[in-house]
């Protein structure tokens, strides 16, 4: 069995309920995410990046042109529970998936609605709240918890339900800046730990610098799509579709359009600090 998510000549288009018009969002996209793989995917308010996110689990379906989950037409009415046990979907307030009193209750909420058996159901839901590190808070009240912990135990929800992939629409957008760490912290050690493909929604840089794969949307198309390293360097390109680059790539563009020879693929700190200080012992 394929193991993949795969857009083939993707196009969707919603109609505008005042002028009746179609409007197109998704434009003959080709995407394929592999198994196991972290991919941050970029774009403006309006490039489409949302709406191609909720075709991963059949949230919307393509007007034309196909979406496959592990091999699966995800038009295909009767293998839709299927596609949703392969592909879970995390969006940007954790108050609108929460939907119990208690944290191990909420965590337990979709596995007991499909009968699995209660022996199990303690199983997964012990093991999805040590995954995200909130097995100590499992008989706290959700409205308790802050915004970064509430995400974690909506993430703990999907876990429980053993996706091979779990896509985050933007999970971090309403968050505090430790929040932020936190849920991007259990991504990664899903990702790294436990083979999880991770496909996150972002308008953070720095949170897609963490990410193996950078796909960039514009306009319904993909506009680039590699490493952080091949993606972030292109400061013009970015910038030109209305985005940003980590801070220290777009310190060294502006120190090299000044003339300092520099390598382009600076992307963290700690990279940005050496290549200085090698410049600077260079320089005597």
């Amino acid at each position: 069995m394929e193991r993949n998510i795969k857009a083939e000549r993707l196009f969707f288009e919603y109609v505008d309920e005042e002028s009746g018009s179609r409007v197109p969002v998704l434009k003959d996209l080709n995407l394929t995410i592999g198994q196991g793989e972290f991919v941050a995917v970029l774009g403006h308010n309006g490039s489409g990046k949302s709406t191609l996110a909720k075709h991963f689990n059949a949230v919307l379906l393509p007007t034309t042109g196909k979406v496959f989950v592990n091999g699966i037409d995800t038009s295909d009415e009767e293998k839709l529970f299927e596609i949703r046990q392969h592909v879970g979907m995390v969006f940007q307030n954790p108050d609108n998936q929460i939907v119990a009193t208690i944290v191990e209750e909420d965590v337990a909420f979709a596995l007991e609605n499909l009968g699995v058996e209660p022996s199990e159901i303690r199983r997964r839901v012990d093991e999805a709240l040590k995954q995200v590190e909130m097995y100590e808070y499992r008989e706290h009240a959700p409205h308790q918890l802050s915004g970064g912990q509430k995400q974690r135990v909506a993430i703990a929800g999907i876990l429980a339900m053993r996706p091979d992939c779990i896509v985050l629409d933007e999970p971090t957008a309403m968050l505090d800046p430790k929040g932020r760490r936190e849920v991007l912290k259990t991504i990664r050690q899903l990702n790294r730990d436990f083979g999880t493909t991770v496909i996150l929604i972002t308008h953070y840089m720095d949170e897609a610098v963490k990410a193996d794969r950078v796909v960039v949307m514009d306009d319904g198309k993909i506009l680039l799509d590699g490493t952080p390293k091949e993606v972030f360097p292109q400061v013009e390109l970015l910038k030109s579709v209305g985005l940003d680059v980590p801070q220290v790539t777009e310190l060294i563009y502006e120190l090299k359009k000044e003339g300092l020879d520099l390598p382009d693929d600076v992307l963290t700190e700690d990279e940005c600090v050496e290549v200085l200080k090698n410049l600077l012992q260079t320089a005597g």
